[in-house]
């Protein structure tokens, strides 16, 4: 019996990740679909429309956004928004763990996002990530001090710590691999060699 559940969970951990991944592509791919599907019935006639122009067309709506969202009128209403959403009681907890979840996706794409380093906390070592320099010097002046983002495993979130340079160790790993390890705790699926 201790056997025959020791294999099921061998399989459930192989087929579990594959199957959540392409469900939630899936998932998003369809939910792009039935939201401009209506909209788009509405612009053009039936005839027109295919399965897959409503995706086509999302896509092509947040990459207008997208290119919207750098022009100055426009960011001046996003941040408006984004002011009135973190002033909401409930919403503004909702909408930061939304926020701060983006950033964390966008983590490893960042240009700030200089290095992945290690700092010793309490006797054990911590990965963070160098993200601050320039604020750390315009914040503390003279400290020579340098923002490093600290993930927290499985938790959407972090902290943000102003450390001396001298107190930081680069390590030589890239930002997605160490993001990937500070979120899972340090477990990883082997890579294929």
């Amino acid at each position: 019996m201790n056997k025959l559940i020791a294999l099921l969970l061998k399989g459930l951990v192989a087929v579990l990740p594959i199957g959540l991944t392409v469900y939630l592509i899936f998932w998003l791919l369809a939910t792009g679909e039935a939201i401009a599907q209506p909209l788009l019935l509405w612009l053009i006639p039936d005839a027109l429309y295919f399965p897959g122009l409503g995706l086509i067309a999302s896509l092509g709506a947040l990459v207008l956004i997208g290119f919207l969202v750098n022009l100055y009128g426009i960011r001046y209403l996003v941040k408006l928004s984004h002011n009135i959403f973190e002033q909401i009681p409930l919403v503004k907890s909702i909408y930061g763990a939304i926020k701060d979840m983006m950033m964390v996706f966008n983590l490893a794409e960042k240009k700030e996002m200089k290095s992945v380093v290690s700092i010793e906390w309490n006797g054990a070592q911590v990965i963070g990530f160098v993200t601050g320099e320039q604020t750390g010097q315009r914040l503390f002046g003279d400290q020579d001090l340098v923002g490093v983002y600290v993930p927290l495993s499985y938790q959407i979130g972090g902290i943000t710590l102003y450390i001396a340079k001298d107190r930081l160790t680069e390590l030589d790993i890239g930002v997605e691999e160490a993001m990937r390890l500070a979120l899972t705790a340090g477990v990883q699926s082997q890579k294929e060699k």
